[in-house]
């Protein structure tokens, strides 16, 4: 994948469109889902998916062909979430009701298996107290958490798109678990 990434960026930087839109059709998905992760709200997280492939588009010159494309798209759109994070300091929970759909709420948009009626009111409640959890972390232990769990990046990626010690990284992914493990032992 990364040979046809490279093929594809430099070929986007001779100015071939198709060449663009197929890096887009690669990764706006993936782009999506952390960005409706971080952020809670698929309005914003798709405004962002917009804002983080514009921001691609302008500046892959500065692009260095030395470090994964994948790493440095998630650097863009990392980085554009934690911005607006702090821009806004109310937080979205997946259990509000979304706007343009009455009676549907965020995990109704999250993808499931075929289970019992039974298991799926234990797996949501179970998602939900999860949810509430990782919502209520600080956002440099949720951004993290995000990135390792949710995108399943290595640490070494984490430590490439935060711009931070691969040491750091381990820390607050430690500190998220621990965060977590006691927010939820009372509760699972």
């Amino acid at each position: 994948m990364d040979n046809m990434e490279s093929r594809l960026v430099r070929l986007v930087q001779k100015g071939d469109q198709r060449a663009f839109a197929e890096l887009v059709e690669l990764y706006k998905d993936r782009i999506f889902h952390l960005s409706y992760r971080m952020l809670g709200n698929r309005h914003e997280a798709e405004d962002l998916v917009q804002e983080t492939f514009l921001r691609v588009y302008r500046n892959l010159e500065k692009y260095d062909h030395g470090q994964k494309f994948s790493t440095w798209i998630y650097r863009i759109a990392t980085n554009l979430c934690i911005d607006r994070l702090r821009r806004r300091k109310p937080t979205y929970s997946l259990d509000a009701e979304m706007n343009d759909q009455e009676g549907v709420d965020g995990y109704a948009m999250l993808a499931s298996e075929e289970l019992t009626p039974e298991g799926s009111t234990l797996l949501s409640e179970t998602q939900a107290l999860i949810h509430d959890a990782i919502d209520s972390l600080p956002d440099k232990y949720r951004t993290i958490m995000v990135l390792r769990y949710l995108q399943e990046l290595s640490l070494q990626e984490i430590s490439d798109v935060l711009n931070l010690p691969v040491t750091t990284i381990k820390t607050r992914v430690h500190r998220g678990r621990d965060f977590l493990r006691k927010k939820l032992e009372h509760k699972l």
